[in-house]
């Protein structure tokens, strides 16, 4: 038990420095983006003392190290910054937002976490038959398509011509939970289209690695059913490849929606940072880069736990 905590606490450790050097990436990002946000603000007809003026009341005339220091500071402290565009708190702006990226990211998951487990065992039940070349043929395609010709594709097709969905997503509070979840119906189906393809064949390959085994011959001269062997004898030992890659496409799930939201014009957070990269607000970008770190971190870690806990070899390593 004692090496099993060990192990659970050096990857919680080495994630925190991670996000440490994560967060100075995103820093000297921001400070590398081109345009200036006083002149955004001001206008090109600020005078170059009006524009002085600005920097110095939003405090960009202070020295880069000075910068990263106060705002690693205030993160520690829970504070992320006002906008420099309307001077509101960001926290309080990215709530809603980070809550509508999430519920997005939760219904996508809910369909394609199980699908795609299922969609893998039927592929090793019938490997190399119809089912499975159909199933691979199609994952395949998936795979290929950049996201955001499917998600436009899936709007001419489904919004457009055939009118069951709508083409833009705009979810409100007044809405009962079924009205939200035909408004994002367009922005489900292709992420879930997106991931189910890499969820579905690294189940598969797991399944088929284990499949090799001697004690799966065994229970196959034994007379017990091939879904029954897949399902109860192969299946448990290759969860730990399974959970990492459905972690890892959860991970997607969160930080890598902007695409999506940007062509369903949906209110997540992936939108929001688009919005104020175009505007040069660079402690909304920040601010935003170090939500979605965290997040991404923190599921590979839980990636890395739940491996450890269900792979008998990561728990008493030799």
């Amino acid at each position: 038990m004692s090496s099993v905590l060990t192990l659970i606490a050096q990857r919680v450790a080495l994630g925190i420095v991670l996000l440490f050097f994560v967060s100075l990436l995103i820093f000297l990002g921001t400070l590398a983006l081109p345009g200036d946000v006083a002149q955004t603000i001001l206008g090109q007809s600020a005078t170059p003392e009006s524009l002085a003026n600005l920097r110095a009341s939003l405090g960009l005339d202070q020295p880069p190290l000075t910068r990263y220091l106060n705002w690693l500071a205030g993160i520690f402290q829970g504070d992320l910054g006002n906008a420099l565009t309307n001077g509101r708190p960001i926290a309080e702006s990215i709530g809603k937002r980070l809550g509508n990226t999430m519920f997005l990211a939760f219904w996508t998951a809910v369909i394609a976490v199980p699908l795609s487990i299922l969609l893998g065992l039927l592929s090793v039940r019938y490997r190399n038959r119809w089912p499975d070349k159909l199933i691979s043929s199609v994952t395949l395609t998936s795979i290929s398509v950049p996201e955001f010709l499917l998600a436009y594709v899936m709007i001419f097709v489904f919004g457009v011509k055939l009118g069951w969905f709508p083409t833009i997503s705009l979810p409100n509070d007044s809405m009962s939970l079924g009205q939200k979840l035909y408004s994002i119906s367009l922005p489900i189906l292709v992420l879930v289209m997106v991931i189910l393809a890499h969820m579905m064949r690294m189940t598969r390959a797991a399944i088929l690695n284990v499949m090799e085994s001697a004690y799966i011959e065994t229970a196959e001269l034994k007379g017990i059913k091939q879904f029954t062997i897949i399902a109860s004898h192969a299946m448990p030992n290759a969860l730990s490849p399974i959970i990492n890659v459905v972690m890892l496409n959860l991970a997607y799930l969160v930080v890598g929606v902007v695409v999506v939201e940007v062509v369903f014009t949906y209110p997540g957070l992936g939108s929001y940072l688009v919005d104020h990269v175009a505007k040069r607000d660079l402690p909304v970008v920040q601010a935003v880069g170090i939500i979605f770190a965290a997040i991404y971190i923190g599921l590979n870690i839980l990636a890395d736990v739940l491996s450890i806990l269900t792979n008998p070899r990561l728990r008493h390593p030799k």
